[in-house]
Order: structure tokens, then C-alpha cells, then sequence
């Protein structure tokens, strides 16, 4: 279960919230975290480089926020980040620096590492995004399962219990989610991997890997 763990999946320097992974071993446990978090951290955060532009909401003076997008805090738009037309941040998101949150994008319980893009018609919740990583057009985090049991991750023909209802996706530094793909609740991308557009992804890919198809993945050369 070693690939599963932040160490494996995340270049930690890349995000303002370093910190909450300090104690947890998988990705996913930092999930009920993140709201306390960034309400600790924004009200630490440089005043010559942030500002606080609502009830806890804190972003950086050099971000490029349309006026069209809404936001609800708790929330970071961290230094030279996009948020584009009618983005839609509904609370507990971190967005890193230099990444994109684009047009219709909606987020809900994220942590977005620095030059991540979710830039069109995106919806990312209850999820990490690692360093560098891409969601393609119409592409997004399946949160809930339909039943409304908890979410597994299905690793290895072992079923990992989070404990959690809601579990979108850890996508690993790099990855690359092709547009119109459907990340299933509890999907663990390793760093690296490639996911071919309109997929539909449940449980653990490996890093290096490129996804064509459940049950078919091929090794990046």
C-alpha cells in the first residue's frame, strides 16, 4: 500500500498546505481537514501579499479573479492564480499558485497544488490534484457513490476503507485526465499517468502508467 501514500503521489513543496499532510499517511485523510485548515492558515498569511476579501476567504494580490466567479470561504487563491468567468468555489478550497480554475470550473473541498489546470467545465470535489496536473475539458471527481455507502479504493484486488461518504479522486503530480472522463469515488492516480479522454477510472492507476480502459494499462516508456 506504499503507492498509495502522500510520499508516493505528492511533491509536498509545491502547496501552501504542506502542513496538513504532516500527520497523515494517505492522501485522503486529509479531507475533513481542509476547512479548519485554511481558516488557521489564512489568518497567518502575509498581509503585503494577501488579501482577505470575505469571511475567511484570502487571496493572493497578484491572482487574476473575474468578477464573475463566486467564492465562499473557507478559501486561498494562492499567488498568480486564474480564476476565470463564473468559476464557482463553494468552500474549503485551496487553489496553488500559477494555477488555472476555468470558465464554469466548480470546486468543493479541494486542495489544488501550485500550477494545476482545471480550466473548463471542470468539477473537482472532495479530491488533491498534485503538482503540475490537468484536467481536460468536461472532465471530473465522482464524489458520492450512488448507494451512498462509504468510499473504498480498490487497490491491488483489496478494498482500502476510507471511512468516508464523500472521496473524489488523489491525482498524483503531473497527471493527465483526458476531457471527458469520469473519475469514480475513491480513484488514486499515481504520478505521471496518462488517462485517455472519456474514461471511466475507479480505484488505483500506477504512476507511469498510461489508462486506456478499465482493465487495460499500459506502461509509459
Amino acid at each position: 500500500m506504499t503507492r498509495l501514500t502522500v510520499k508516493e503521489l505528492f511533491t509536498l513543496e509545491h502547496t501552501i498546505a504542506t502542513d496538513i499532510f504532516a500527520d497523515v499517511n494517505y492522501a485522503w485523510e486529509v479531507l475533513p481537514k481542509i476547512g479548519g485548515f485554511i481558516t488557521e492558515l489564512g489568518n497567518k498569511l502575509p498581509a503585503e501579499i494577501y488579501e482577505q476579501k470575505g469571511e475567511n476567504i484570502w487571496i493572493a494580490k497578484n491572482a487574476k479573479v473575474a468578477p464573475t466567479a463566486s467564492i465562499t470561504g473557507p478559501c486561498i487563491i494562492d499567488e498568480n492564480a486564474e480564476i476565470r468567468h463564473c468559476a464557482f468555489i463553494r468552500g474549503n478550497a485551496i487553489v496553488g499558485k500559477g494555477s488555472v480554475v476555468g470558465n464554469s470550473t466548480e470546486l468543493k473541498n479541494v486542495i489544488i497544488f501550485d500550477k494545476v489546470q482545471v480550466p473548463h467545465y471542470n468539477y473537482v470535489g472532495d479530491s488533491v490534484l498534485g503538482y503540475g496536473s490537468h484536467m481536460g475539458a468536461g472532465s471530473i471527481t465522482s464524489n458520492v457513490k450512488s448507494d451512498k455507502t462509504l468510499v473504498t479504493v480498490n487497490f491491488e484486488g483489496k478494498k482500502i476503507e476510507t471511512g468516508y461518504k464523500k472521496f473524489g479522486a488523489m491525482l498524483g503530480d503531473f497527471v493527465e485526465v483526458g476531457c471527458g472522463t469520469v473519475l469514480n469515488p475513491g480513484t488514486v492516480i499515481g504520478k505521471n499517468t496518462n488517462v485517455y479522454p472519456l474514461s471511466m477510472v475507479r480505484g488505483f492507476v500506477p504512476a507511469n502508467s498510461i489508462y486506456k480502459k478499465q482493465g487495460e494499462i499500459a506502461s509509459r516508456r
